[in-house]
C-alpha cells in the first residue's frame, strides 16, 4: 500500500472534482503516474474516487438532501437533471472506454471547456444579463443542464465547468449555480459509480488491488475532507458579483493544466 500516493490522489479527487478542470482527467494522470496504471484503468478508477465527493456533498448540503422530499421544485430539478444525465452520460462512458484504449488524449476537450468558460465570462461581464433565482429555471432549461451534465461523461470535460457554465449563460445568479450545481452532482455520481461497477467491474478491482483497501480508504476519505474546504471556499467566492472573473480564473486554470497534461502524455 502506497500511502504517499493515495494521500495525494484523494486531494487531487477532492479539489479537481469542484472545479472546471475534469476530476476524471486529473485523477486518470495522478493514477497513471503514481501507481502505473493503464489509462482506460486509470480513468475508471476516476470515477469510482466519486465516492469520496459525493461523501463531501451530503455533508456539506445535508439540508437540502433533508428537505428534497418536502420541496417539490427542488425534487423536480434532481429529478429531471438526473435522467437527463443518465441518458446522455451512459453511452458516452461506454464510449470513453473505447477511445482510452485507443490513446485518446483527454487534455484536448478540457482546452475548450476552458476556452468556453472565459468566453462564458467575456458574455456575462458586457452582456449585461439580469439574473434571477434558481427557482425560475423552466422544464427546457433544466432538460439542457442535464445534457450538459451528461457530457462530462467524456473524459476531458468537468461536470462542473459543464453545470456551472450553462445555469451562468441562462441568468441564474452565482451563489445559486454553485450551489445547486454542486447539489445536483450527488445523485449524478452515484449513478456514475453504479455505472462504473456495472460495465468497467474488472477495471476497478484491479485498481484496488494494486492501491489495496487501506489505500483506497485512505483516497477516499481524504478526497471528502478535502471536498469540504473546498466546497465552502468556492461557495464563499460565488457570493462575489464579479462572477465573470471566477469563470477567467478557472479557465485559464483549465487552459494550463490541459497544456501540461499534453506535454507529458
Amino acid at each position: 500500500m502506497n500511502i504517499l500516493a493515495s494521500i495525494l490522489i484523494g486531494i487531487v479527487q477532492g479539489i479537481a472534482e469542484w472545479l472546471p478542470i475534469s476530476s476524471k482527467t486529473q485523477v486518470l494522470l495522478a493514477s497513471h503516474y503514481l501507481l502505473n496504471l493503464d489509462v482506460s484503468i486509470a480513468y475508471t478508477f476516476g470515477l469510482f474516487m466519486e465516492m469520496g465527493s459525493i461523501g463531501s456533498a451530503l455533508i456539506y448540503f445535508r439540508q437540502d438532501v433533508k428537505r428534497v422530499f418536502h420541496d417539490r421544485f427542488l425534487l423536480k430539478f434532481l429529478v429531471i437533471v438526473t435522467v437527463i444525465t443518465g441518458i446522455v452520460g451512459v453511452p458516452l462512458y461506454v464510449i470513453s472506454d473505447k477511445l482510452l484504449q485507443n490513446a485518446y488524449n483527454p487534455s484536448i476537450p478540457m482546452i475548450f471547456l476552458g476556452l468556453a468558460l472565459i468566453a462564458d465570462g467575456i458574455y456575462i461581464r458586457y452582456s449585461r444579463i439580469k439574473t434571477r433565482e434558481f427557482r425560475n429555471l423552466s422544464m427546457k432549461e433544466m432538460i439542457l443542464i442535464g445534457i450538459a451534465q451528461g457530457i462530462a461523461a467524456l473524459p476531458g470535460v468537468s461536470r462542473s465547468g459543464m453545470t456551472v457554465s450553462t445555469m451562468l449563460v441562462l441568468g441564474i445568479n452565482p451563489e445559486d449555480t454553485f450551489h445547486y450545481s454542486y447539489l445536483a452532482y450527488i445523485p449524478a455520481a452515484i449513478g456514475a459509480v453504479g455505472t462504473t461497477l456495472l460495465f468497467t467491474r474488472h477495471h476497478v478491482s484491479y485498481a484496488v488491488s494494486l492501491i489495496g483497501i487501506g489505500g483506497l480508504a485512505i483516497a477516499v476519505i481524504t478526497a471528502l475532507l478535502t471536498g469540504l474546504v473546498v466546497i465552502g471556499f468556492l461557495l464563499k467566492i460565488a457570493k462575489t458579483k464579479r462572477v465573470y472573473l471566477i469563470d477567467f480564473m478557472l479557465g485559464g486554470i483549465a487552459i494550463a493544466i490541459s497544456a501540461l497534461g499534453l506535454i507529458i502524455g
